[in-house]
């Protein structure tokens, strides 16, 4: 099992991402820096991710001999021993000579470092996460350890390193992992029995049959799938019984794990509130949409209504303009080989990467073309841009006065953006950053 280190200055919130990571509160947590001074261990979940976690003492200079030097030699020998090391900042006060010192010492240890930006919610946090680019350990993972937020982008990070063991125990080969979600009764779990080519969920006319969110393994085309059927997510005033709470729970989770989210329609009721309401959850999530309208074998006139509800698609979902819509049938089994063709383009096109040269050279034609408004008598400026993250793609802008930039020219970028780049369907982040610029080594 591998073996994860977390490591940091004191009091940055280690033993609270601990807690969370190992599920109980077995490390004590208090705001005085210094609380954990022993390494504490514990097995570690992180969605189907299982790993061995070490708890450390903070970093900190000491004398040799002293109680902190030893304690800082416990730290050490944890990082030696483990297999990846979580390197937490507080991002709310920033990168301070601490964290540079330490930094240069887990960078030595020749282990993959994945720095974690704790303390990131709201703006203040944010900004923080990306003055630690400064560090030179790569993209920061913005987290609340207290609240849980960012989850889904530390299982990104830490998947690969990880590994996840499969069927055959290989780590090289991982499935893609995707979500079938919509309304109760539309027709989940009658087509991902047509798509395993097994009746092993079971289905009937009546809504709400499946409960829990169930996991299946798949091969697609020689390609490791593996597949999660929810519960039908239904408006929140309608979920009285305790149990289904619990299931529309499971499904939420599935969504948060999941790579690509398919949104199943019933082709003859199509795009119901309900339905725009799960797609904005998926967007919020940043997960991958795809639609799939279920039981088109019912409706008349298929090439006119297909044409009709793609035009449909693009108006009511702004956010995830272009995202692929395909008509299918579960029941028949049809339409199945092009919708897991959406799904495996929609994972590539969140895994996407464009590069800051071809970013910037995009960031002066759209100037060019469209400039920003000027505030107060000022034209704002927008200097750079660099793409700080993919799974979403998340792009970052710097430039000065850009608190003040419209919501309207910020679409404006990010429509530019999935044209541009061929980004259809997947959400795109845009952080927008005052001051200068901490990619510019000459001025670092």
């Amino acid at each position: 099992m591998a073996v994860v280190a977390i490591v940091g200055r004191p009091n940055v919130g280690k033993s609270t991402l601990f807690n969370r990571l190992v599920g109980q509160k077995l490390a004590l947590v208090d705001d005085r820096p210094g609380v954990t001074r022993d390494r504490r261990e514990g097995e570690a979940q992180l969605g189907d991710l299982s790993f061995r976690i070490i708890d450390t003492a903070g970093l900190e200079e000491a004398e040799a001999g002293s109680l902190s030097d030893r304690m800082r030699r416990q730290t050490e020998a944890a990082i030696d021993e483990a297999d990846a090391v979580l390197f937490l900042i507080d991002a709310r006060s920033g990168i301070i000579p601490d964290d540079r010192a330490f930094a240069d010492l887990v960078r030595r240890a020749g282990r993959p470092v994945i720095l974690v930006a704790n303390k990131a919610e709201g703006k203040g946090g944010l900004a923080g996460a990306y003055d630690s680019f400064s560090l030179g350990l790569g993209d920061p993972v913005p987290f609340s350890a207290e609240h849980g937020e960012g989850l889904s982008d530390l299982y990104d990070a830490l998947a690969p390193i990880v590994g996840e063991e499969g069927e055959d125990g290989e780590r090289g080969d991982k499935p893609l992992k995707v979500a079938i979600v919509g309304r109760p009764n539309a027709g989940k779990s009658t087509l991902v029995n047509r798509m395993v080519g097994a009746d092993r969920l079971l289905t009937g006319p009546e809504a709400g049959i499946t409960r829990d969110t169930i996991s299946l393994e798949w091969r697609w085309k020689g390609k490791p799938i593996r597949l999660f059927d929810t519960a039908g997510l239904r408006k929140r005033a309608r979920i009285e019984d305790k149990l289904e709470k619990l299931s529309v729970a499971d499904a939420l989770r599935a969504i948060r794990f999941a790579e690509v989210v398919v949104v199943l329609l019933d082709a003859t009721i199509p795009f119901e509130k309900q339905d725009l309401t799960i797609v904005d959850l998926i967007e919020s999530e940043g997960r991958a949409v795809v639609i799939g309208l279920n039981k088109w074998d019912l409706v008349a006139d298929q090439p006119g209504l297909l044409k009709e509800l793609r035009e449909e698609a693009t108006r009511l979902l702004p956010q995830v303009r272009g995202v692929p819509v395909v008509p299918l049938s579960g029941l028949a089994g049809k339409g199945i080989d092009a919708l897991m063709g959406a799904v495996v383009k929609a994972a590539e096109v969140w895994n996407r990467r464009v590069s800051t040269a071809r970013l910037n050279d995009w960031l002066g034609e759209a100037l060019a073309a469209h400039a920003p408004p000027a505030v107060s008598g000022r034209r704002i400026k927008i200097r750079y841009m660099t793409q700080v993250k993919a799974r979403p793609p998340h792009f970052a802008v710097f430039g000065n006065q850009l608190d003040a930039l419209p919501k309207a020219y910020s679409r404006y970028l990010t429509n530019g953006l999935r044209e541009a780049f061929d980004l259809p369907g997947t959400p795109i982040r845009l952080s927008l950053r005052s001051g200068p610029n901490p990619f510019d080594r000459k001025k670092r």
